[in-house]
């Protein structure tokens, strides 16, 4: 009985001196954890580019991940700047289609631009229809439109000028992603129709024009406004030609840096 007795004594001690070892070595592991965290925290904020390095091997991972297990098709139809007209409102639907015709574009892509401006123009408080025209006469809702005085994209905004509004987005390149170059477009638009008090003198200035002189814009809101009446019907149910001639991008004869750059300075 002593024996065992001894035998039970010293097992309970090898058991005891286990369990200590493990809680050392696992406090200490914690510790390290916990330090090696801290250093590598103060590492990323004294050392941007650390940080950028390991954002790009990060998503670079991701990226090999996601090919490794088959998502890499899925990407494209994600992308791509298309909904189904059946998804719209029946408004919405009818104007996208009318759009489509007109100008030759594919019903897909214009559903998701015709939706995203109502919604811009909800939040902006603007006519859509508004938006749709500027698109319209602007670029003809070419997303890779280029004017010669640098105004790029659907809305055709200066990204030199603009280039702040994009920051958010993805940088300057978002200017020819159609719905990132329609959100800051919309976004100029406004401010010049606030600093001109009206929607046409608005559209003056969006087209570098002086807000006070009709003539200066070379019939530029007056082709956005006949154009946004033509679907402004079209919304309405009434049968408009879609065969006439889509509006020509207006490049109108103004002073050299437009009322785009204008504003920029003085905001």
């Amino acid at each position: 009985m002593k024996s065992l007795s001894t035998f039970t004594r010293g097992l309970r001690i090898v058991a005891s001196d286990v369990a200590h070892g493990l809680f050392d070595i696992t406090h200490n592991g914690f510790a390290m954890l916990g330090l090696a965290v801290f250093f590598a925290a103060v590492t990323l904020v004294l050392r941007p580019e650390a940080r950028q390095l390991g954002e790009i091997q990060l998503v670079e991972w991701l990226h090999s991940r996601q090919m490794a297990l088959g998502l890499g098709d899925v990407q494209g139809s994600e992308r791509a700047t298309a909904s189904d007209p059946s998804d719209l409102p029946k408004q919405q639907a009818t104007v996208a289609h009318w759009l489509g015709k007109k100008y030759r574009v594919a019903p897909e892509p214009l559903s998701a631009l015709v939706a995203e401006a109502y919604e811009l123009g909800r939040r902006a408080r603007l006519d859509p229809t508004l938006i749709l025209a500027v698109m319209a006469v602007e670029s003809s809702f070419n997303p890779f439109a280029q004017s010669e005085m640098g105004a790029q994209g659907l809305m055709q905004v200066m990204t030199k000028v603009h280039g702040d509004k994009y920051e958010g987005l993805g940088g300057a390149m978002a200017a020819f992603d159609p719905l990132s170059n329609l959100r800051v477009g919309v976004k100029v638009l406004q401010e010049c129709i606030a600093r001109a008090g009206t929607v046409e003198g608005g559209l003056r200035l969006y087209v570098g024009a002086a807000a006070t002189s009709p003539e200066a814009d070379g019939g530029y809101a007056d082709k956005v406004m006949a154009e946004q009446l033509r679907i402004q019907s079209v919304a309405a149910g009434q049968k408009v030609p879609h065969w006439s001639n889509p509006a020509t991008p207006v490049v109108a004869p103004v002073q050299p840096l437009g009322a785009q750059v204008a504003l920029a300075l003085r905001s």
